[in-house]
This record gives C-alpha cells, structure tokens and sequence, in this order.
C-alpha cells in the first residue's frame, strides 16, 4: 500500500507542492505492528516509473511486494521547480564550472527530514521511532545527503545507503565533517558506485568512495563499500543494488 500526500516545506517554499510517499507493509491494516522506517530521497523516483524523471523508477514497490518486507518507507519528492532540487541536496555551498555557485540548502532540507517529517510519521503511522529502527537512503546527490545526514544527524539515523553519491558537490567538507565526529554503536553504511559512471583515467573517484568509507570505519561506522562493473548513473542500475543494501541495513549481520 503507497499513499501519497502533498505538502510544502516551510522554509524550502515553491509554488508546487511536493509529493509525500509512504509505502506501508501489507499486512500493515491487519495487525498492531510496529516498523522500522527508511527515509529516501527523490522520492518520485523510487516507486512509479509514470512519475519517474526519466520515465525509469527503481521498481522498490515491486522489490518489497516480492520480499514483503516488515518496512516503512517515506520518500519525500525533490524540489519541483527548475534546479532546486541542486540546492536542497547540497549540504554545503559548492561552485562547480558548469553549474556555477549554489547556495547549499541541504542542512535545511535535513532538518525538516529529521525533524517535522520524522515527527509526523511517527505520530500518524504505527512505527519503530528510535534510532536503532530509523534509516536514510537516496542517489547521486541524495547520496551525498544521506552521507551527510548519517554524520551530522547520527542521533537520528542508524543507517544509510548512499548510491553513486556525489562527492565532488563537497566531498571535502564530508571528510572534514567525518573527522570531527564519533558516531554511534549501531552504524550501517552502505556504499556504492558503478564503472560506468567514470572514465578509466579517473580513478579519484572510486579512490574516493574507499577512503570515505575508511573514515566512517574509524568514526565507528559498520561500512561497506563497492564498485559494481558496468553499471551506469541511473535508476535501473540503483534497482538491481535494492536487495544488497536492504540486507546489510536490516540485518544484525549485513553480507555482501
């Protein structure tokens, strides 16, 4: 069952309002269950492929009719509007050539997740809300937010799945912001990205994803990280990686 709401974030206005899915287990109206919740952003993109940017969702509402996983999702739609979803998703500003400056709106964004969002979920939906049974997760740069939010928002959120994140929109500021933090028992954090997404001569970029990875270890983080062949930058690549992240977030002993 997905229902879907509209809403506006207060303090990320557009003149659209945003779309709110929340993806509830089957047997949800037939018991008294309480659920663990994964947070996703690009919400539009997780469960339709109508309502998909480029006509292509990551099929979760097929992986967990499938599965019948005992799990909640909330999946918050992007910024409507233009290239404000660049904003939102930015924890830090950044200014990258072919963008030119943004204004980084992503601790904004985060703190509505955490905070109002969390809070309404939790009051009108039969949920495990301590950290232990929260999760976030997203792609590209919802990628990048979830690294972000697992570190910054740790007391909130005790695991991630971070897919093609996109580093070079502040990677520096992560480590930095990963030095100065000691994270809580539990951490899961799951990483990935695909050969597809770089040339051959860029190998910064996989170099990357290890050493954060690294850095999450230390600050005391269970993190797992992986280079898929082949795989490219979109939504049927993110599909296929569903099954390994949900189990090494959901289980006490994540396999790979």
């Amino acid at each position: 069952m997905i229902r879907i709401h509209k809403l506006q974030i207060p303090d990320l206005p557009t003149k659209k309002p945003r779309r709110l899915y929340i993806y509830l287990p089957q047997n949800y109206s037939k018991t008294e269950q309480r659920y663990p919740v994964l947070y996703m952003f690009d919400g539009h993109n997780v469960f339709y492929d109508s309502h998909a940017t480029y006509g292509k969702s990551w099929g979760m509402k097929e992986y967990l009719k499938r599965t019948k996983l005992p799990l909640i999702i909330a999946a918050i739609e992007c910024n409507p509007e233009g290239d404000r979803r660049m904003n939102e998703y930015a924890p830090w500003d950044y200014d990258v050539p072919e963008y030119g400056f943004m204004e980084g709106l992503g601790k904004v964004t985060m703190d509505w997740i955490s905070g109002p969002l969390k809070q309404m979920i939790d009051e009108n939906y039969r949920t495990l809300p301590e950290r232990e049974n929260t999760l976030i997760g997203g792609s590209s740069m919802g990628g990048l937010m979830s690294l972000y939010a697992i570190t910054a928002y740790n007391h909130i959120f005790s695991g991630a799945a971070a897919l093609s994140p996109s580093f070079f929109f502040g990677g520096a500021h992560l480590h930095e912001l990963i030095s100065r933090t000691q994270l809580e028992n539990p951490t899961r954090i799951y990483m990935d990205l695909g050969t597809g997404e770089f040339e051959p001569e860029q190998r910064k970029i996989p170099a990357e994803l290890f050493e954060t990875a690294a850095e999450l270890t230390l600050a005391g983080a269970d993190a797992a990280a992986r280079v898929i062949p082949g795989a490219f930058h979109c939504e049927a690549a993110w599909e296929k990686r569903i099954p390994v992240f949900m189990d090494y977030l959901l289980k006490e002993e994540g396999s790979l």
